[in-house]
């Protein structure tokens, strides 16, 4: 742990960030650079996989998007373990995700 992580905290213990958002093949968007951010701030990422891209610099020519119950249990299995001192959503790909995910944070340790 680096000590500008261990200062942010005042517990010496480094902060945790649960990104919900797609997956981008091409590493420049998505939960990917969600993780690259978290990491050059001091911050522990985790995820929640919404959907997966087929996706390069010049677009997304393709996506599928995952289950409701898959991304929830996602969302339960990294909270209820790791837990998540804040967390930002991406692409939420359909309603049906949407609602999952604020459901998810109205009965999880999501809340604040």
């Amino acid at each position: 742990m680096d000590a500008t992580a261990a200062d942010r905290t005042g517990s010496g213990a480094v902060r945790t960030a649960l990104t919900i958002a797609g997956s981008d093949s091409g590493g420049g968007a998505g939960i990917q650079a969600d993780l690259k951010t978290f990491a050059a701030h001091g911050v522990y990422g985790v995820s929640a996989i919404t959907a997966v891209t087929a996706q390069n610099t010049l677009g997304v020519s393709r996506f599928e998007a995952l289950s409701p119950d898959l991304i929830t249990a996602q969302i339960e299995a990294v909270v209820s373990d790791i837990g998540a001192d804040a967390a930002k959503t991406g692409m939420l790909p359909n309603a049906a995700v949407v609602e999952a995910v604020r459901s998810e944070e109205h009965t999880s340790e999501l809340q604040s």
